[in-house]
């Protein structure tokens, strides 16, 4: 099983991060954090690396009903979505698939949720 869903696109960076945060907020989610991994490379180990970002995007009512399934779930949260520069001017925009990653956790009552997520994220995925 993919633990991931994913896209390649032909656009800009900068214009493929607008484009999935807003893609993100039509399925009810916010972006928590963003993390732009190319600096904090470079700040921290001198190193090169391609643009890449790292979006912790959450939809509170799925988090929420989730949390009330598990209280340690917050260790699976936020949704990891990225968005990375390829060879060819390309951009690759993918995110976790959130049933691949509940099935570390042994409480059967997630499933539906992450069911939930998953379709919610391959919208997301789909329509960039």
């Amino acid at each position: 099983m993919k633990y991931y869903i994913s896209k390649t696109l032909s656009i800009g960076f900068e214009s493929a991060v607008e484009k999935v945060t807003e893609s993100l907020k039509k399925e009810g989610f916010g972006v928590l954090t963003e993390i732009n991994l190319q600096e904090k490379l470079k700040e921290k180990l001198n190193v090169d690396l391609r643009k890449y970002k790292i979006l912790g995007a959450c939809n509170p009512a799925y988090a929420y009903k989730a949390i009330q399934q598990e209280d340690k779930i917050g260790t699976m949260l936020p949704c990891s979505v990225i968005i990375q520069e390829l060879d060819n001017n390309k951009i690759e925009v993918a995110a976790v698939d959130p049933v691949a990653s509940m099935m570390a956790v042994e409480n059967p009552t997630l499933s539906g949720i992450a069911g939930e997520i998953r379709e919610k994220l391959k919208r997301v995925i789909a329509s960039l």
